[in-house]
């Protein structure tokens, strides 16, 4: 069997995180979504909430289960027994710092790859920063986010 772990930490999860996440489900027998901590953002919704957004989002995919980890990365693909880690790519800026990131998990455990999936042209300006600006000052969200993440948003703000 061949698991996928994808990491982040989709908050909140977007249209172009869901895109990922669906044609890595046609691609492994199972994927997990791993909500980390990034030590460099401050959240919006906790863990829990995060869990519970995307879970709604992905509940027509069977092959598809959401985790919160710790830690590093690469110990949670470890813990999880996965092939592979599985990153989108919106822009060149996000190839260059996914490329440290990937190198050093490759140092750590030489056993699991890094892959990278190009998120389609609709979605490759899309981040959970710039959903979180838009819904500060009330914006269209229809574009970014589902419905379900849209009216979580507008509790929020």
């Amino acid at each position: 069997m061949r698991k996928a772990m994808i990491p982040g930490s989709f908050d909140p999860i977007t249209k172009g995180h869901l895109d990922v996440i669906e044609r890595c489900s046609q691609l492994f027998d199972e994927v997990i979504v791993v909500i980390m901590e990034n030590a460099h953002k401050k959240a919006l919704f906790d863990e829990h909430e995060r869990k519970e957004m995307i879970e709604h989002d992905i509940s027509h995919l069977s092959n598809v289960r959401v985790e919160i980890g710790s830690g590093l990365t690469i110990e949670m693909a470890k813990k999880l027994g996965v092939c592979a880690m599985i990153r989108g790519i919106r822009a060149t800026s996000d190839y260059e710092y996914e490329v440290q990131i990937a190198t050093a998990n490759m140092m750590l455990e030489k056993k699991i790859e890094t892959m990278f999936l190009l998120s389609k042209p609709e979605y490759s300006f899309v981040s959970s920063s710039t959903v979180k600006e838009i819904a500060m000052f009330h914006g269209e969200l229809s574009h970014f986010v589902s419905d379900n993440v849209a009216a979580k948003l507008k509790e929020k703000y």
